[in-house]
């Protein structure tokens, strides 16, 4: 049973231009796949956060989430969020199940840093329900909330929650956002990078910035995972289906893992 899971931010729940065909895709994809969605919604966060009139601060990229915040975090990104996609999936006729990284044992998570609060790291845990749901034909849309070994729940980075489900499901990855790719010197969509490459590019200024700190992300996970990541724009997964629809154009840059490089 062939898996892709597919990791997407929350900010694209504000735009239905782009949601409502994203999940009308996925029916497609479904033909040659089994398809789990992750998700993150900082978005909404920082919209609740605002609304109650709480200060939200970051460290390292990663939201402190203090006591008195996890409850509003756990019900934006477990409630609000994911029975939002949900809803967008079955409006396309697709059948999800709303989960978490706490529930059936899915990942394993522990606190990353008392300075961040309840925020969580984690690694790979028990397939058994996402197997179980998959082979009833059920589409997956898990939210990136946690659970430790003391059964606190924990606000986790969507991409490394993303990850670690595609370890525990032996799945291929693809993390979704608002870009196409990676480019190259003339804006023309990379369609391959393995390790040395990257750093290529990076040292002759093509890869800069943010993209260099997502392609290296990308590439710890698909080390991690064993398995290519794909680096590419929600707006573009209508290209996930390029062997059914036959179509040459490339769907976003696939980081190689170390194992497969120079394949």
């Amino acid at each position: 049973m062939k898996i892709k899971v597919i990791k997407v931010g929350g900010a694209f729940l504000d735009d239905p231009a782009i949601s409502q065909p994203f999940f009308q895709t996925m029916s497609g994809l479904l033909q040659s796949c089994k398809v789990v969605l992750v998700h993150g919604g900082g978005s909404s966060v920082e919209r609740l956060m605002s609304d109650l009139g709480l200060v939200s601060e970051k460290i390292d990229g990663l939201r402190v989430t203090p006591a008195a915040h996890i409850d509003y975090v756990v019900g934006a990104l477990a409630g609000s969020v994911n029975k939002k996609l949900c809803s967008l999936a079955a409006a396309a006729g697709l059948n999800p199940v709303g989960i978490s990284l706490a529930d059936g044992k899915l990942a394993q998570c522990s606190k990353v840093d008392p300075r961040l609060g309840f925020v969580g790291k984690v690694i790979s845990g028990d397939s058994k329900l996402v197997h179980n749901l998959l082979q009833g034909d059920f589409m997956p849309i898990i939210s990136s909330i946690g659970l430790d070994e003391d059964y606190a729940l924990l606000n986790v980075n969507a991409d490394q929650a993303a990850v670690a489900v595609a370890k525990t499901l032996n799945a291929e990855l693809c993390l979704l956002s608002d870009v196409s790719g990676v480019l190259d010197q003339d804006k023309r969509l990379i369609a391959d990078l393995n390790a040395a490459q990257i750093n290529q590019h990076i040292q002759q200024g093509i890869i800069t910035d943010g993209m260099a700190v997502k392609v290296h992300a990308a590439l710890d996970a698909a080390n991690t995972i064993g398995k290519p990541v794909t680096i590419a724009s929600w707006k573009n997964v209508h290209l996930l289906n390029a062997e059914i629809n036959d179509t040459n154009e490339s769907f976003g840059t696939t980081i190689l893992p170390n194992t497969v490089e120079g394949s």
